[in-house]
């Protein structure tokens, strides 16, 4: 559950498709514009709050009592939050309306996750109803849950993502702009 909206100075699991993605477009500029903690930006609706709401309650029903951890690792400036969390493994909760997939940004992300938690991610998806977005304090449906395990990629971790990452820690601690295509 996010309580600091404050993104700057820091890189996150979910920023993960900024950093893996094209850094010359709109985007990647305002997003980079919040990083350096020149711009602001905070959006919300219907279906991300619904989501924030029932995170808590989704990872209570499955018995995961740890939440929202955070992990800070200082020389990469990243810092990741974990929805929940056993001794085994981290839980990752998506809400969705009609069908789930494990997306390429929730896959990195995951990624992420496993290499500041030093564990196994996986994904707890959980379908909502339109009755959902009317009413927050329905109980929660476990024929609605459908796990996804992730795999590790330490090879993408260590040849793709920290290359990157490193960069962009640079030109943040710096206050420059990236040039994409410099990090590899």
């Amino acid at each position: 559950m996010i309580r600091d909206h404050d993104r700057s100075g820091w890189f996150g699991a979910s920023d993960t498709h900024f950093i893996m993605g094209s850094w010359d477009t709109k985007t990647f500029a305002n997003w980079w514009l919040v990083k350096l903690g020149i711009r602001q930006q905070h959006f919300e609706n219907l279906q991300m709050m619904t989501g924030t709401v029932l995170e808590h309650r989704i990872l209570e029903h499955l018995g995961i009592r740890r939440m929202d951890r955070q992990i800070r690792i200082p020389r990469l400036r990243l810092r990741v939050n974990l929805d929940g969390e056993d001794c085994r493994k981290v839980t990752e909760v998506k809400t969705h309306y009609k069908d789930f997939r494990v997306t390429r940004p929730y896959w990195m992300q995951a990624q992420v996750e496993m290499f500041a938690a030093r564990k196994p991610v996986r994904i707890a998806a959980y379908q909502v109803t339109e009755e959902d977005y009317r009413n927050y304090f329905l109980p929660i449906d476990p024929r609605r849950i459908t796990f996804y395990p992730i795999q590790r990629d330490d090879r993408w971790l260590e040849e793709r993502y920290l290359p990157r990452l490193l960069y962009l820690r640079e030109c943040l601690v710096e206050g420059r702009w990236p040039r994409d295509g410099a990090a590899v």
